[in-house]
């Protein structure tokens, strides 16, 4: 199965609840999404998303046949790293495993690097996120090392992997 990436429409946000709706996804997240994740906080994000600046925000809806089963997002840094740029996503659980994740990725890297002056984007998966580990990998990334006691998740010191993947011609 193949999927798609592109812009956030606020009818999205009934696919993004229910997706969100999943303690095994929020647990490989970052802090800071409700939980339950409700319509109104999909509408706020989709708002959010589609109203921040266009040259530091690039979020996508992970799509099979326009409906949307995922989140990508790749945002960049300021100052010395302004040609830096984070990426993090997630997959509804009743697509994992499928490829989308890996098929989604390579879809936005290969944008960014078409389309703006970002040289280098990274990731922070939790140490024992395998499975985003393996999409990483699977979609070029290199593992430059383990940052070791570097979050806090659920009350747990979590260490966490830092993998890059950098563009290889300007």
């Amino acid at each position: 199965m193949d999927c798609k990436i592109r812009p956030w429409r606020i009818d999205d946000a009934p696919c993004l609840s229910e997706a969100l709706n999943n303690k095994k996804i929020h647990d490989n997240l970052r802090d800071g999404l409700p939980f339950p994740y409700t319509v109104r906080s999909a509408e706020e994000f989709i708002t959010a998303m589609l109203n921040s600046d266009k040259d530091k925000t690039y979020a996508f809806a992970i799509t099979i046949d326009d409906k949307a089963v995922g989140s990508i997002g790749v945002f960049r840094k300021d100052n010395i790293h302004q040609r830096t740029a984070e990426i993090g996503y997630y997959i509804a659980e009743p697509y994992w495993g499928q490829g989308l994740g890996t098929s989604a990725v390579k879809q936005v890297c290969r944008h960014i690097f078409d389309h703006t002056d970002i040289i280098r984007i990274y990731a922070e998966p939790f140490a024992d996120n395998i499975a985003s580990c393996r999409i990483l990998e699977k979609s070029g990334f290199v593992c430059e090392g383990v940052l070791k006691k570097n979050a806090v998740k659920n009350g747990k010191v979590m260490d966490m992997k830092m993998y890059s993947l950098v563009k290889e011609k300007e």
